[in-house]
């Protein structure tokens, strides 16, 4: 859902507890530059939002990187 959202992304997620609800993103994207962290975070959890409407998400954990250009997600 978030490479969807952020087409070109590196997106690395991991479940933090095994039961599928609480997970852990870290997205590397050049949709980030130039945004502040919390619009970056808004970018990804806009991304998912549908799953914490359903309640598949509880709780979701973000980390966000600017790509450059010539690396993963740039």
């Amino acid at each position: 859902m978030i490479e969807q959202a952020l087409p070109g992304a590196h997106v690395e997620v991991i479940d933090e507890t095994g039961s599928g609800d609480h997970l852990r993103a870290t997205v590397r994207a050049r949709q980030f530059g130039g945004l502040s962290r919390i619009q970056q975070h808004r970018l990804v959890k806009n991304a998912v939002q549908s799953r914490f409407d359903d309640r598949s998400i509880h709780a979701l954990s973000i980390r966000t990187e600017v790509a450059e250009p010539s690396e993963p997600g740039g």
